[in-house]
Formats: structure tokens, C-alpha cells, sequence
């Protein structure tokens, strides 16, 4: 049975309230160190917040199968939105969390002047395009409904991955940054800008969307079988890495968590467990 706590979007709204009272038992514990003072207890838990799928998946793997080897006590809580993971890194409630790729995460601190920073990459999610109305991308034709992350770095890296694929054609100059006014010929396909993680429910609304690779791992999707367009590895920025609030990356706790996470031990777990759907991105988050 899994020992990890979900948390929600609808989470979001009370987050705040409750943090006073929840945040890891420190309020309750004065004897207890934050994540955010600088001077965690090595012999605590290391709590680290994580999309469910494979991020949760993956350190439950190293929880029950590597952790205890290296001395590390790790527990994982699970979020299903972008926000919840950061914030509640930066203010302490946990230790780390694993979930996003950098130009994800250097928007984020410049929005919100939170202070997160990586420590290690583990792997990539390759982006796709899916449908269940189309089954290639000759089919889709103009008058068409594409719905696609309204985030601003996921949405730039969509509308690469139509351009690529030759969808939709993008303007000279167009960066990872780029946004719906960024395209130059639409091919006469309309767009829907939609929250990352309903899009794979709003599969039956439009004629295809482009899931993030967590997210359709989540709703059953096999992102090497069922995508129309995927993308490719080789080169890719968007690892996803293991972060905490800057300060904390020489936490002893920290540095056994990226170890293991970089292990010949994860990348079979990988490999076997995601065939082709998530690839190992191993080495130093930059």
C-alpha cells in the first residue's frame, strides 16, 4: 500500500490557513528544524512533494528498495497541480519535491519571487499530441479544435512540438516562450488554452490536445504507443529534476536522495517500468 498523501488542486485555496498547522508537525514540535532555516536535522525524514505519476512512483521505488542501504528516511507527498509543489517548498512545509523542468521552474520564481533551485536531473517526459478522433496527423483538418497547456513555458514547448510536426507553422525567432499570437499559419485549426492537467479529460471535448507525459501516464495514455507526435529526447531541456529552496542543496538528506535517484538501480526501474514513455535524463540540473 502506498504511504504517500494526496493533495489536490482545490487544496490551493486553504493551503495557506493551514500551513501554520500542518507544515511537517513544526508547530507542534519546537525541537523540530525547518526545511527553510538552514540547519535540518539529518536524522529526520526528508519530505519531498511529487506529482503522482511517475514522479511519486519513482521515489517510492527508492524508498522501499535503496533508501534504507544509504541511511535515508524518505517520505513522499503527492500534489496533482504545478503551484502547490513550490510554494510549499519555499516556505518549508517539505523538503524538496520533484516534479518540473527548468524553464518551467524559471518562470515560476520569477512570477512568484519564490527562491527554488534544482539539484539533480532524473528524467524527461516526452510531450505528446493525442486524440480520440484522429488517428494520425494527416487527418486533422482545418476547423479542428486543438487544445493545449496554458502555462507559459508548457505552452511555448506544445506549440514547438506542432511546428515540428508541421501543424501549424510558428514566426521567425519564436522562442520556448512562444504563445498562440506567435503563430504565423494556424492551418485553420483553433486553439483552446486549458489548465495541464485537465487536458486528458478534455480529450472527448476537442480533436486532439498535447498532455504533458505525467499527465497522460495518469490517465492510462501510453505516450510511446498512443501519441500522434512525441518528442524527442535527444537535446531535450525539459528534464525533470529534484529541487529544494535555495540553501538547502548540501543537505545530507538531499544529496543521498540525488544519489539514489541518479542509480543504475532508477534507471532499471525506469526502463522496465515506462517503456519508452519515460526516459532517464540523469546528471547535473543546471
Amino acid at each position: 500500500m502506498r504511504t504517500t498523501i494526496k493533495f489536490t488542486a482545490v487544496a490551493a485555496a486553504t493551503a495557506a490557513l493551514a500551513l501554520g498547522l500542518s507544515a511537517c508537525g513544526t508547530s507542534s514540535d519546537p525541537g523540530a528544524k525547518s526545511a527553510s532555516d538552514g540547519t535540518t536535522d539529518a536524522s529526520k525524514p526528508l519530505l519531498v512533494a511529487a506529482s503522482p505519476v511517475p514522479h511519486a512512483d519513482i521515489l517510492e521505488f527508492v524508498k522501499k528498495n535503496l533508501a534504507a542501504k544509504e541511511g535515508l528516511k524518505l517520505e513522499v507527498k503527492e500534489f496533482t497541480d504545478y503551484v502547490l509543489p513550490n510554494t510549499a517548498t519555499e516556505n518549508g512545509e517539505v523538503d524538496a519535491n520533484f516534479f518540473q523542468h527548468k524553464p518551467y521552474l524559471d518562470d515560476f520564481n520569477k512570477k512568484n519571487g519564490t527562491h527554488i533551485v534544482p539539484v539533480v536531473n532524473v528524467h524527461l517526459e516526452p510531450l505528446g499530441l493525442y486524440s480520440k478522433k484522429v488517428k494520425d496527423l494527416k487527418a486533422l483538418k482545418p476547423g479542428q479544435t486543438l487544445a493545449i497547456p496554458n502555462d507559459t513555458t508548457n505552452e511555448g514547448r506544445a506549440l514547438k512540438l506542432l511546428a515540428e510536426n508541421g501543424v501549424i507553422t510558428l514566426k521567425d525567432g519564436a522562442a520556448s516562450d512562444a504563445n498562440l499570437s506567435d503563430i504565423q499559419d494556424a492551418k485553420g485549426l483553433k486553439f483552446k488554452e486549458l489548465e495541464a492537467a485537465t487536458l486528458p479529460r478534455a480529450l472527448n471535448d476537442v480533436d486532439a490536445a498535447v498532455i504533458n507525459g505525467n499527465y497522460a501516464l495518469e490517465a492510462d495514455l501510453k505516450p510511446a504507443q498512443d501519441s500522434l507526435a512525441l518528442e524527442k529526447a535527444e537535446g531535450n531541456p525539459y528534464a525533470n529534476f529534484l529541487a529544494v529552496k535555495e540553501g538547502n542543496e548540501k543537505d545530507p538528506r538531499v544529496l543521498k536522495l540525488a544519489k539514489l535517484l541518479n542509480s543504475p538501480e532508477v534507471k532499471k526501474y525506469i526502463d522496465d517500468t515506462y517503456d519508452g514513455s519515460v526516459v532517464p535524463a540523469f546528471g547535473e540540473a543546471e
